[in-house]
């Protein structure tokens, strides 16, 4: 018997299907009547209750939902405004006025935490998707067609690995930081770009260091999820279900997306969850080291960057975005985490 064509998109179970623990407790139910209520439900179903079971992943789901709400609307309830210069408040400890403190422009941190948040966010999910989308789309070419494209793709993967990373980015950010920022400052209309942008609020100029800092992290990042995909792609493609589809006239590329990768999809997404906390760290980095945002740019790492010099007389500045970065990977590794284990097969409940 050929396995289902779509892995990805399950029947939904009926209203009228009887559940399991409903079933468990019944007088009169067989073993067989319980593995009949398990087989109906559908794979996203068990894959959200073998998730809620992983107690880590949910606490990083709430910790990564708060995160994103606090950085993406923080700013409207808390209202303290980001590049107010005060020297009156110069680095003074956390308070009730201030929670987190204020620098030595006597900004608060909380308020540059809050609106800086939302950049470091936004650079992991989107760099993450760019990377995930060239692995996949170019670990499917690799896997399905074999031969001569697969050799090519993956040397061309292999040249790309065997790049060293750290330093490229460092690179390839000081070479081109200066002038894309004048070009997008110079060419596009700072007010119609943030229309654009609408929640970043990032002008022209910061823009472009935007894009080319999302670019290059994914540029870098593909090259996993490309072997990855290739093969499970390797595999997949010589199944029943897959000759099946052959056999009544499918296409390739109706083979490729319709058949093939929807049984993929469980190991992308947990490759593109992992990606995201990457790509945030490595944003942080370059911040950090002097070569990402401006300094009227407060992502968490471009704090870190500005509050170094005072970690002595005044720790708090440097330790409250280090926490904001620490617990935000934590939560999205925690959250991979249990998308890896919801999402095999082989414990599945």
């Amino acid at each position: 018997m050929s396995q289902p064509a779509n892995l990805g998109a399950p029947p939904e179970i009926s209203s009228t299907t009887p559940r399991l623990e409903d079933l468990a407790g019944a007088p009169g139910t067989t073993r067989r009547d319980l593995q009949a209520a398990k087989k109906s439900r559908s794979l996203w179903g068990n894959a959200w209750r073998q998730f809620r079971r992983h107690r880590l992943a949910m606490a990083g789901l709430f910790l990564l939902i708060f995160m994103i709400w606090a950085t993406f609307a923080g700013n409207s309830l808390y209202t303290q405004e980001i590049d107010t210069i005060d020297f009156s408040l110069e680095s003074q400890f956390p308070s009730v006025a201030h929670p987190f403190g204020t620098d030595s422009l006597g900004q608060d941190i909380l308020a540059r935490i809050l609106w800086g948040g939302r950049i470091s966010i936004a650079v992991g999910i989107l760099a993450a998707l760019v990377s995930i989308t060239l692995g996949t789309t170019l670990g499917a070419i690799a896997g399905f067609r074999g031969g001569f494209v697969d050799s090519l793709l993956m040397r061309i993967t292999d040249m790309f690995i065997s790049l060293p990373q750290l330093p490229l980015l460092l690179l390839i950010s000081f070479l081109y930081r200066d002038q894309i920022y004048q070009t997008f400052d110079e060419r596009f209309d700072g007010e119609r770009l943030n229309k654009v942008t609408g929640v970043l609020d990032i002008e022209g100029g910061n823009l472009g260091i935007f894009l080319l800092i999302v670019f290059v992290i994914a540029i870098l990042n593909w090259m996993p999820t490309a072997r990855l995909v290739r093969a499970e792609f390797l595999s997949l493609k010589e199944k029943e279900f897959v000759e099946s589809a052959k056999s009544v006239g499918a296409r390739q590329h109706t083979l490729m997306f319709r058949h093939i990768l929807p049984n993929v999809m469980s190991p992308i997404i947990v490759a593109a969850t992992l990606a995201v906390g990457a790509a945030i760290i490595t944003e942080s980095s370059l911040s950090f080291l002097g070569l990402g945002f401006p300094s009227d740019v407060p992502t968490w790492g471009r704090m870190l960057f500005d509050y170094a010099p005072y970690l002595q007389v005044a720790p708090y500045q440097s330790l409250f975005p280090g926490l904001v970065i620490f617990l935000t990977v934590l939560s999205i590794n925690y959250v991979g985490d249990g998308l890896r284990d919801a999402l095999d097969p082989r414990k599945a409940r």
